[in-house]
């Protein structure tokens, strides 16, 4: 059983940045990839970015691509995520995602 706890996420006025962090409580080993996904309140949990275990490509959710970073140190077992140039329709609680595994969320709020 692994454990995943996000930290970071909080209220940030708009056009402002966070970083978020999702540690897993082992090793992380034998998976293709790893991501952040989003549920924005009243709405269903979507994508935001994923990076393949296997040569660090990435894949952003449309809304996010250039605004959004993903990147992960394997020697601590963390993935991050930068977000740069926040938008109020970025507000939503923020999961990681390893295997079938699901920290249990960081809320963002996007609001002046």
């Amino acid at each position: 059983q692994v454990q995943l706890v996000e930290s970071g996420g909080g209220l940030v006025q708009p056009g402002g940045h966070l970083t978020l962090s999702c540690t897993a409580s082992s090793t992380l080993f034998n998976y293709i990839s790893m991501g952040w996904y989003r549920q924005p309140p009243g709405k269903q949990r979507e994508l935001v970015a994923r990076i393949s275990a296997l040569d660090g490509s990435k894949n952003y959710g449309p809304s996010v691509k250039d605004r959004f970073t993903i990147s992960k140190d394997d020697a601590k077992n963390t993935l991050y995520l930068q977000m740069s140039n926040l938008r109020p329709e970025d507000t939503a609680v923020y999961y990681c995602n390893y295997k079938d595994f699901w920290g249990q969320g960081t809320q963002v709020i996007v609001s002046s």
